[in-house]
């Protein structure tokens, strides 16, 4: 099996190194947009404002993140920071979602 780290290219140049960072930043939003989209579903089936945020659940994800971040030949202490970040952005955003899908029709929240 090929790690992720095994991946990277050789550069010479900042522009290489740019040219990849966008090339993974394409499919980074990309999965980040699809990711959003299960953040309404959850709040669409939580039925208590309560259980948006779920601690249990967050440090399930983190143990998971850092041990794939290990696996792949990566910073783990790097990508549990970049995932407690978006994981709190989402939180924010499933708060968000979860008014706004109870909101009277015609009401913003």
């Amino acid at each position: 099996m090929t790690r992720a780290i095994d991946n990277v290219q050789h550069c010479t140049s900042m522009q290489d190194v740019r040219r990849h960072i966008d090339a993974l930043d394409d499919v980074l939003v990309s999965l980040l947009v699809q990711r959003g989209g299960y953040m309404t579903q959850a709040a669409r089936i939580k039925q208590d404002p309560a259980q948006v945020r779920d601690e249990e659940r967050i440090e399930t994800i983190v143990e998971r993140v850092r041990a794939r971040a290990s696996a792949e030949g990566g910073p783990p202490e790097v990508l549990e920071a970049i995932y407690r970040s978006m994981m709190e952005a989402y939180i924010d955003y499933e708060h968000r979602e979860f008014a706004r899908l109870r909101a009277p029709q015609g009401v913003q929240p």
